[in-house]
């Protein structure tokens, strides 16, 4: 968690349109990302943590309905954006 305001401004100007975006498909799905990592690691530490769990699969179906509407909107920036995140082979 240390330096995790840090990471979000880094990971908002990575991924951002604009100079102002900082609520765009894009930027939600990267910022999801990097959580849903975070909480994974913290499951794997912590597997009776069940709270935690709950809070993670919230985030996985949220991005997961991101994802489908980034696609059906902009293909294009769908199949960057899963490239640069890593999250399809």
């Amino acid at each position: 968690m240390e330096g995790s305001k840090e990471n979000k401004t880094a990971t908002i100007k990575k991924y951002q349109r604009g100079k102002t975006d900082t609520g765009s498909c894009e930027v939600q799905i990267a910022l999801l990302t990097s959580r849903i990592n975070e909480l994974t690691e913290h499951s794997k530490i912590h597997p009776k943590d069940r709270h935690s769990r709950r809070g993670l699969i919230r985030m996985v179906e949220k991005r997961k309905k991101l994802l489908a509407y980034l696609e059906s909107e902009n293909p294009e920036s769908y199949k960057k954006l899963i490239g640069q995140l890593e999250l399809r082979k």
